[in-house]
Formats: structure tokens, sequence, C-alpha cells
């Protein structure tokens, strides 16, 4: 028999279920809000019939017995169910754990591995690899065998490592926000899934409690109804910045499986940048080769760093929690050699010495992108070969039948301005069947002027989780 599975990685709110109240707490007891409303909200009782609404904005607090469905109460005394997709986390009721840091370190050292394969593309790049290693996760809980370890190690999953629970408090945390509701961050997954198909019960189990992934099942006998159906909640969750993200022909009668995780983040700048400021500059393609671009202009105290081949500066979203880092190499034409030398550590070192003790004057080019990237070449490259072979094992996933990963596809969008920043990803993992320093001196204003192609990383300073990396090297390829 044949099959396949696919992942992909959206910006989505979490599906929810209803489920009921266990008692109304006493009108003594004090408020302690951990959830704020990001629309209006209907609140029901267990079976169903509308008790009052709340608008967007309103704070409540609220547990979470199953996914899906929160129980809730208001400070002014309204109770009731509603919609988890509904509601935000507060950051400040959420605990960065060991397995929180483990999991995002290890999404990190992911990063620029994946980021030195997708490289060898030309021109602008943008990738979220938080997105893909979410993605890969749903599918590593399936796995078995060599297939598991060998996702495990590209993966970088230590055996001691409580995976599953890292990413399972790691989207939690990206899913809240801050009390201020300063910024709009979300990452959701699901399973689709043929009708009548038998999935192992532990598997289900796992991706649905971690990862809040549940299982829709939809009709891969009419696999362009069942793209589009799974295209358009891509397109819904992304806010229609994702589109036809499964293209044609990738999905048929034998695919048993979809998998896809969704990310979604909005910000302004702490410190905007003046409308007014900005002018038409010239951009350094080539030491050769210019074009006028729309860029942007401030001072401030950004957080920035250098060593002898590139400055590294800082930008912080609204609330700080996440922030742009732009990494410009001194020489017009050092891109090329500043990526053959990216590595983890390396970023980590520039981040251990950023420091926000003088003025940058600022100058970005305003730019907006979209990538598409097809993996399952870069991922065999890197170590993944069993889990695209006849020899794949993912029997933890389904015993009815052998399944391998026939394509990894990848989509993502970025959008900078003087406001702030817009971006999304989306990622399909395929399933197909087996057949066989600062110098210590005081504090002088320094200059970034991004006028040439450089890297970018957004990433979330509670954690250090990238969420997004790429390339600017041309800003108006739009």
């Amino acid at each position: 028999m044949k099959n396949a599975i696919g992942l992909l990685s959206v910006y989505v709110a979490l599906l929810i279920c209803i489920t009921p109240m266990h008692g109304e707490e006493t009108k003594s007891s004090k408020f302690n809000p951990n959830y704020i409303a990001v629309e209006d909200v209907t609140l029901s009782s267990p079976n169903g019939k509308s008790l009052s609404k709340i608008g967007k904005g309103t704070l409540v607090s609220a547990r979470n017995p199953r996914a899906g469905t929160l129980d809730l109460k208001t400070e002014d005394g309204k109770f009731g169910l509603a919609n988890r997709e509904a509601f935000s986390r507060l950051g400040s009721n959420i605990t960065v754990t060991d397995d929180t840091r483990h999991v995002a370190e290890a999404s990190n050292q992911f990063a620029f591995d994946l980021y030195q394969q997708a490289r060898k593309t030309d021109g602008n790049l943008f990738l979220s690899p938080a997105s893909v290693s979410t993605a890969l996760a749903m599918t590593y809980a399936g796995a078995a065998g060599r297939t598991e370890q060998e996702m495990a190690s590209v993966l970088h999953f230590a055996r001691d490592q409580n995976t599953h629970e890292g990413f399972s408090s790691l989207l939690e945390l990206l899913n809240s926000t801050g009390d201020k509701n300063g910024y709009s961050l979300s990452t959701a997954n699901r399973l689709w899934g043929v009708k009548g198909y038998k999935f192992e019960e532990a598997f289900l189990k796992l991706t649905g409690d971690k990862y809040r992934a549940e299982l829709e099942t939809v009709d891969f006998g009419q696999p362009e109804e069942a793209r589009r159906e799974i295209n358009k909640w891509v397109e819904r969750q992304t806010r229609e910045k994702i589109t036809d993200l499964i293209p044609s022909g990738v999905l048929n009668h034998d695919t048993r499986l979809v998998l896809t995780n969704a990310i979604y983040f909005q910000s302004g700048w702490s410190s905007e940048f003046s409308k007014k400021a900005t002018k038409k500059t010239p951009f350094k393609l080539t030491a050769t080769d210019e074009v006028d671009v729309l860029t942007m202009q401030q001072t401030e105290d950004f957080p920035y760093t250098e060593d002898a081949d590139v400055q590294v500066l800082s930008l912080p979203y609204r609330g700080h929690e996440l922030s742009m880092v732009v990494i410009l190499p001194k020489k017009v034409d050092g891109l090329a050699g500043l990526e053959e030398k990216l590595t983890h550590d390396q970023f980590a070192k520039w981040m251990k010495t950023l420091q926000s003790d003088r003025p940058v004057e600022t100058y970005l080019p305003k730019f907006r992108m979209r990538t598409a990237l097809m993996l399952s070449k870069a991922l065999k490259s890197m170590g993944m070969s069993s889990a695209f072979s006849d020899d794949a094992d993912f029997s933890a996933m389904s015993k009815s039948e052998g399944l391998k990963i026939s394509e990894v596809i990848h989509q993502a969008f970025v959008d900078v301005d003087e406001k702030g920043t817009e971006a999304a990803a989306a990622t399909a993992v395929v399933m197909a069947p087996t057949s066989a320093a600062i110098p210590n001196e005081p504090p002088k204003p320094v200059v970034f002027r991004a006028d040439h192609p450089f890297l970018f990383v957004i990433r979330d300073n509670r954690t250090g989780a990238i969420l997004f990396m790429g390339r600017m090297v041309r800003p108006d390829e739009a």
C-alpha cells in the first residue's frame, strides 16, 4: 500500500474543544488573570447555552482542563466556557523551564545547519527554522529505530532530553502575550488524516497533548479538494500571507496524513522609525552595482556589537520580548564570507557581547520578501536520509503500513517598514509509501548603515529561540 504525510507551518490560533465548568469560585477569592481575549467572545454553559459576552482585551482567570476549551471567569463576575483560540496566554504566568531552553537551543542549532543548506539558492532568502523544527518534531514522535535516531541527530535532540515536553512549554510561551498585549505571536498545529485510517493512539495522544495538534479527517481520495481545504486553513491562519502552500500534485489518493504547524508574528518596533526620515538612498548590490531603495533612519541606544568583519544591531519590538538582529558585513561584498562562517556558536557569541551603552545611527531599508522551499534534499544532506527511504520506520505513527517522508515544503513571508514587522511561515512534510568587543572607552555614536547585503534574525529574547532568519540581497524585490 502507498501512503503520504505532510507537515505545514503557519500562523493559527489553537483549536479548542468544549469542556464543562467545575463550579464557580467564591466572590471573595482573589482574581488572578492569566489570559486576555484577542477578540469579542461569547461565553456558554456546558450544554451550549449562551451566558454572556466579553470584549476584546478583557483579562480572564481561566483553566484549560482539555485542549481547546477555557473554563473562565472575569473580574466582574462573568463566567463560562469559551474557545481557546479567542484568547492569548499572559506571558507573566509562564515559567521558562530547562526543557524549554533545551528545545530552543536544539532548534537554534538546527536553524544554522538548515540555513547552510538553504543559502545555496540565489537571491533573497527568508525561512522559519522554528516552524520546520516543530513540524519535524511532530513527525519524529511517530518515528522508531534508525529513522528516529537520525532525526534526533539532525534536530539536535539529546537522548536524555524531554523533547516533546520542551516543545509543549515553548509553544505555550510563544502563544502567550505580554501583559500589555504589545504584539501578536501565534503558533498552531493540526493533523489531517484520511478517514478510517488506523493511527497509533499513543502518537495521537502525544501530538494532541504536547502540540495541541488535533486530528481532522479529510478525503484524500479527492486530493485537490483536500489540498484546497488544508491550504485554506493555512491561508486563514497566516492572515492571507501564506497561500497555496501545498502545490498541486503533492497529495494523492494514497496520502494518509498531513501534519501542519503554523507561525505568525506582527509587532511594532519599541522605537518606531519616522516616515518623514525615510528617503531613497543607494543600496550596493555589489562593489560596482547599486539601486535606489527606501531607507529608514533613526538614532537610538540599541543593543550593538561588532568585530573585525561585521556589525551586529538588535532592534527590539514592543515589550522587548522579541527582537530583530541585523548582521551587516563590513565589506560590501562580504555576505558570502559571512554566510560561510555563520554558526550557532558564533551567533551566540554576538548575542552575549551586545551592549546598549551608546547611540546607534541606524539606516535600514524597507523590505518585503516571500520564499518557497522544497527541503527534502537539504534534510537528506544533513543526515536525515532514512526518513525519506523505503527503509523508513514510522511504526510509532501507524503499524497499518510503511510510511516515509516524500517531501518537506516550506513557505515564509516578511514585511519590514517604519512601524515594525509582519512575518508568517508554513511548512509541509509529505510522507509517501515505502516500496522497497566593544573597547573600554566613553560611549560614542556609531553608524550602522545597512546599504549592502545583510543577514537578519527574529528571535524570542526570553528563550533565545530563533523564529525567523534570512538574508536581504536586494530590497526592491517584493
